[in-house]
């Protein structure tokens, strides 16, 4: 009765977590907030400047104009902006879903300083005048949409207009940032969109506090305008050093094609997890699914804005989570082999693996938090979407997927059951040979690892030489985040031409010899430029394509002094990650695997840039959040590796030759390669997908990662494990042999069972 309990507790709680998914997901997908890149909008990074010689800017003074934008903001009704103040007086304002983007930014620009000026350009009455907060968009006596002030001193207005009542030509003249040498009305006036507002003239004197500002406006421009007016002026100026729009067609085309790339991705490794561990395999689908709802969840409640690398980040969270259970389920196989009973399997495979588990996402984590803390815009959300997958998968994989494999093992209907977790009755020993997992055979057991290591480290240095040398030849395809200056994409319905659209851009004044035609319908266009557009020019270039082409272009510009800074953390972030990954692995397992695994992870950094060198790959900040990630993923396989050798080495007592240490490490290696291929292969399905079916935008990155892997699964293997052997055996001729002191038993120990 209660085994059968147990089999009824696992279909109950399947089916509590079934419908739980089910009935709920819908309205957590509703929830989630998109980015620019997945909905359209626009992001604009500002410096903030003094307004006048000698103006200090203080923290008061950045929180000030902040709060100024965010009324300006929410004049346009956007949902949710995202305005965050940021280091070294700078102010970042995201604004997702805006339709009108070219307005938006007008608005937010716009310095709002508004004055009554004569013919002349003499000053006549500024802002000061006005009282706060009364401007109305109203309709004058012939229904024309018009804004209305309120003067502080009808008497002044009086004498104001009284006087330009004298002038010729008695025009009050009203602008809104006149700038001093700049401005002119005469050169204004004849002009077919002159830079003041209005001009109205003046035939009497005016004792009034109701002012009425009328033009050729439209109802939405009289409506910003009076928005604009009564969050008041800026206290200083705004310069523009970042900016990036995203057409709503692109953003809804990312979307759609990443989240199809997504499913196919995730559905190849259920299939894989089903039919290659079986009945493991389908409790680590159930867990998996409940991963990626928990993931969904919790994002929405900490109110995360959903991006493109931020979806892939949480297919690649997936791999993460597999690889928890390919370590466990991989244990368990092994201790079934020896002979043991499938409960004393699943027991002693659970506590042996936990170990590595914790050290791999311990490492991977250490990666995602330098991401999140060096990292801007949508690399920031790739690093918050990475480190809530970690902590959920360790969560569901960990403790998930042994609670609902454990109600079935402990049933003992699994018992003497072996094919249920993939294996034949011919792998599995008797209990009377008396065998540990260190005797058993492996499918690789025909590989040397250790006594051929030489020959690749000889591939690896010819790799890297050629790299190096194709490097300082062909330089790094930059992106403007780096190299600063505007990036232009444009998307067509039909097949494009790389010499018709350059002739275009030549046609509406922005010549480049820098296009490139991709996407897979050959209907993508970027053509990039040296120097950063200013807003103006960026309206114009957007209206003109947006004519041609029936499709808003994205434009990102970058300032010199930005790409500079991006360069500047990204080495950053790569010597903090690589200094705090060494700093645990020496400290959980010793100094010599901590330095083997940086050289393979420097191994796998440098060699991915070679790549991306050779093939002219543009590389941008995602390239730096690929790299991070892989060197996670490196150290992820390189942990696992080092984890067991460890665990051999503490099976005897004291080593007296090299091969005995050689035959640790090769057995080591053949034990964990079984893993490390099934966990490449499952993220691996997810990155092919991501490149093969996904977003455009995302296909570098993407290819990045694949790069990446491939490289960390043979440095983990070939360059890392090899090179610990050799810093062991110099320390073996030193003592004279090696002596394996008792490993002090500690939290998340792997000791075999005693």
């Amino acid at each position: 009765m209660k085994n059968r309990g147990r089999i009824v507790a696992f279909l109950l709680l399947v089916v509590i977590l079934a419908s739980t998914v089910f009935s709920t997901t819908n309205p957590i997908l509703k929830d989630v907030k998109l980015g620019l890149d997945l909905q359209g909008g626009f992001e604009v990074l500002y410096q903030v400047k003094p307004l006048k010689d000698g103006q200090k800017i203080s923290e008061s003074t950045v929180a000030d104009t902040a709060r100024a934008l965010t009324n300006r903001v929410d004049v346009l009704g956007v949902s949710e902006p995202s305005i965050q103040i940021e280091s070294n007086n700078r102010i970042r304002v995201q604004l997702a879903g805006v339709e009108d983007q070219e307005s938006a930014r007008e608005l937010l620009s716009t310095q709002a300083n508004l004055s009554f000026r004569d013919a002349d350009d003499n000053l006549m009455l500024d802002g000061n005048d006005l009282k706060e907060g009364k401007a109305k968009a109203n309709f004058d006596e012939n229904n024309n949409p018009v804004v209305t002030l309120e003067m502080k001193d009808p008497n002044k207005f009086g004498d104001v207009t009284s006087e330009i009542v004298q002038k010729s030509p008695n025009v009050l003249v009203i602008w809104l940032d006149f700038e001093e040498g700049v401005d002119s009305y005469k050169e204004e006036v004849n002009k077919p969109k002159p830079g003041f507002i209005s001009d109205p003239r003046v035939s009497k004197t005016i004792n009034s506090s109701n002012v009425e500002i009328s033009g050729n406006f439209t109802v939405e421009e009289t409506k910003n305008l009076a928005g604009i007016l009564n969050a008041g002026a800026l206290p200083v100026n705004l310069e523009e050093i970042y900016s990036t729009s995203v057409g709503a067609q692109f953003g809804e085309q990312a979307l759609d094609k990443t989240v199809f790339a997504g499913i196919v991705g995730i559905s190849l490794i259920f299939i894989f997890m089903a039919l290659y561990y079986r009945l493991p395999g389908v409790v680590a689908v159930i867990t998996l699914s409940v991963y990626i709802y928990l993931i969904l969840l919790v994002f929405t409640l900490i109110n995360g804005v959903l991006t493109l690398p931020g979806i892939a980040a949480l297919m690649l969270g997936v791999g993460m989570a597999v690889d928890a259970n390919i370590i466990t389920y991989e244990r368990i196989k092994e201790e079934l082999r020896v002979g043991k009973s499938v409960k004393s399997s699943f027991t002693a495979g659970a506590k042996s693996s936990f170990a590595a588990i914790l050290d791999a996402n311990v490492t991977t984590l250490l990666a995602a938090v330098v991401l999140f803390i060096f990292g801007t815009s949508t690399v920031k959300g790739f690093a918050t979407m990475l480190i809530i997958s970690i902590l959920v998968s360790f969560i569901t994989a960990v403790w998930g997927s042994r609670l609902l494999l454990g109600l079935l093992v402990h049933s003992g209907s699994l018992d003497n059951k072996v094919g249920w977790f993939g294996l034949s009755k011919k792998q599995v020993h008797s209990a009377d040979e008396n065998l540990e997992t260190l005797d058993l055979t492996t499918k690789f057991d025909r590989f040397d690892f250790v006594h051929t290591r030489k020959r690749f480290y000889t591939i690896s240095i010819l790799l890297l030489i050629v790299g190096a040398i194709m490097l300082g030849v062909f330089k790094l395809n930059l992106g403007i985040d780096f190299s600063g200056g505007t990036r232009v994409e444009v998307l067509a319905e039909q097949q494009l031409d790389e010499s018709e659209v350059t002739k275009q851009l030549e046609d509406i004044g922005h010549p480049t010899t820098d296009v490139v035609i991709s996407g897979d319908e050959k209907n993508i266009a970027v053509a990039r430029y040296k120097e950063d557009f200013s807003q103006e020019e960026v309206n114009k270039i957007k209206k003109e394509l947006n004519s041609v082409y029936g499709a808003e272009p994205n434009v990102s510009t970058v300032s010199d002094t930005v790409g500079k800074e991006l360069v500047m953390n990204a080495i950053k972030a790569l010597a903090v990650a690589a200094l705090g990954i060494i700093i645990y692995v020496a400290l959980r397992f010793e100094w010599r695997m901590g330095l083997s695994a940086i050289v393979g992870l420097l191994h796998d950094a440098f060699f991915m840039i070679a790549i991306f060198s050779i093939l002219r790959l543009e590389v941008d900040i995602t390239f730096i959040a690929a790299v991070l990630t892989i060197i996670g993923y490196s150290i992820n396989d390189t942990i696992v590796t080092f984890d067991r050798i460890r665990e051999n080495l503490h099976r005897s007592k004291h080593i007296d030759s090299e091969e005995e240490l050689a035959s640790i490490v090769n057995k080591s290696l053949r034990q964990t390669l079984g893993r490390s291929v099934n966990t490449v292969l499952t993220v691996i399905f997810v990155v092919v997908a991501l490149m093969a079916l996904g977003a455009e935008s995302i296909r570098p990155f993407s290819i990045a990662l694949l790069i990446g892997l491939l490289a960390g699964t043979y440095s983990s293997i070939f360059i890392s494990a090899q090179l610990w052997f050799d810093l062991k055996k110099k320390q073996m001729k030193k003592s004279g042999g090696l002596k394996v002191e008792k490993e002090k038993k500690q939290w998340g120990s792997d000791e075999p069972v005693v």
